[in-house]
């Protein structure tokens, strides 16, 4: 998995691990106790919290990396990003609204050196 940073207008909003494999796309958050940061998966559309630890955040993001939905899952749920969703970030519970994420925001990936 990389790291990097999530930005938004030039600025760090939190560090930030990158799903490689598809079984870090496909497994995501599940299996952790939490998560320091948040963690940014490409290719998805849809959320499963089945087995999950903790309830986490999640913003749908298009493919220019727009906010396009923010939602609050606890375990055992869904959710879908809708037609447009190309990626999603997941963090913990409270940690979007913390930083101020909101639909219609455009966010950037960074990977680290």
């Amino acid at each position: 998995m990389r790291s990097g940073w999530l930005l938004r207008d030039g600025d760090v909003v939190c560090a930030l691990e990158m799903a490689d494999s598809p079984a870090e796309r496909r497994n995501g958050l599940r299996g952790r106790n939490g998560c320091e940061g948040a963690l940014h998966i490409v290719g998805t559309r849809s959320v499963l919290t089945a087995r999950m630890k903790f309830p986490i955040d999640v913003a749908f993001l298009s493919s220019d990396l727009t906010v396009l939905r923010v939602t609050r899952l606890k375990p055992w749920r869904v959710a879908l990003g809708g037609p447009n969703a190309r990626s999603v970030v997941e963090a913990e519970s409270g940690s979007l609204e913390r930083w101020g994420v909101r639909v219609g925001d455009k966010l950037e990936v960074r990977q680290a050196d």
